[in-house]
């Protein structure tokens, strides 16, 4: 896509700038780029928006662009993006694609108990009683890696507190302790106890999860929208259905997890002003559209053409319309925090009743790494 399209779209328009693009593994990228950033960096590169952004920002490692928002209307066209590229009012990257978190649920097995999408946390918990009643587990979820607990943290504490909250949680400024995240755990402990979760998730990987909604003793996934291939491979086009997590206070706006890549400028670049024609340039709604495409991923410029896919469809709307985006729990805070974290959400959706001393737990961890 990038050789054989963008990039020679990019030079035909601008044909004094040539573009020589460095393709990486995942992985031995995320250890390349501490490298190279503090050395020889390249003019543009590709990263993860959030807090994996702030932690370069914060170190003087990646250029301010926020002349190329406001110059090329990028604060309208990528409204509901830019929060995961703000540090202190400014703009460090553009986002490019992101993908949208939420419940996925079998059509059928709804339509037989006669139930509909829930608009609030009761209409959930009756769902799920329903379910429940007629031997079906309402949700499953393979928590043995830990990270798939994170989402229903960051849900529930998104719906219960907000946006602001939350990421003070994820900078270290708040206690796990705090009272206003007693709800959250609530809510989250009444699934646990009364059976709404598949039995033994802690020993199931996420594919390994979605068996039981591939044979239906499961009827709800909260999941990323990368689940859907599989679901579908497994024989059940035409049978997933997708909605929002539902609202748990009418008075906290509604925000979502979706986690977004973005394209930075390393602040030792020898070519900024040729690299922020290249960001412009790549926050077209036109680009943006043909990499989500190729990506099965979202654009994050909400002019850019609408999804054909019917869940991306979907995603597209809910993203455009959020009032701000979370990028996931073990990108929102730093590393070692999200392990304990993460840990402690997989021990509690097993043994609800040990509340107290997890959050303890976790929040001593975060008083040594944090100092606050």
């Amino acid at each position: 896509l990038w050789n054989e399209q963008i990039i020679p779209m990019f030079e035909k328009e601008n044909p004094g700038i040539k573009v020589k693009m460095t393709v990486y593994d995942h992985e031995a990228y995320k250890t390349a780029i501490r490298n190279f950033l503090q050395a020889e960096p390249p003019d543009v590169v590709n990263w993860f928006s959030g807090n994996r952004m702030k932690f370069f920002v914060d170190q003087g490692l990646f250029e301010d662009i926020s002349d190329v928002w406001s110059k090329h209307n990028l604060h309208a066209n990528l409204s509901a993006a830019r929060s995961t590229v703000t540090v202190n009012g400014k703009q460090w990257g553009v986002p490019t694609t992101y993908y949208q978190w939420g419940i996925y649920y079998r059509k059928d097995i709804f339509a037989k108990y006669g139930l509909g999408e829930p608009r609030s946390i009761g209409d959930l918990m009756h769902i799920c009683a329903t379910l429940k009643k007629s031997g079906i587990t309402p949700f499953t979820i393979g928590t043995k890696y830990l990270w798939t607990a994170a989402g229903w943290f960051d849900f529930l504490n998104l719906r219960v507190n907000g946006y602001d909250f939350h990421m003070g949680l994820m900078d270290g400024n708040i206690s796990y302790e705090d009272k206003r995240l007693d709800k959250v755990f609530d809510i989250w402990g009444e699934l646990a106890r009364k059976g709404y979760y598949i039995k033994n998730h802690a020993s199931l990987s996420w594919q390994e999860g979605q068996a039981p909604m591939i044979n239906g003793d499961a009827a709800m996934y909260l999941m990323g929208n990368f689940v859907v291939p599989d679901l579908v491979k497994a024989g059940l086009d035409g049978k997933i259905g997708y909605f929002q997590f539902p609202v748990i206070d009418g008075s906290v706006r509604t925000y979502e997890d979706a986690p977004t890549d973005s394209m930075h400028i390393p602040s030792r670049a020898k070519n900024k002003a040729d690299a922020k024609t290249f960001l412009a340039f790549l926050a077209r709604a036109d680009i943006q559209g043909l990499i989500a495409d190729a990506s099965g991923m979202l654009p994050a410029n909400n002019q850019s053409p609408t999804p054909t896919d019917e869940f991306l469809k979907i995603g597209f709307k809910v993203l455009s319309e959020s009032a701000g985006l979370a990028q996931f729990y073990d990108r929102d805070t730093t590393p070692e925090m999200a392990k304990e974290g993460m840990k402690g959400f997989q021990e509690f959706m097993v043994k609800p009743d040990r509340e107290k001393q997890i959050r303890k737990r976790i929040e001593k961890v975060r008083k040594r790494i944090y100092k606050k």
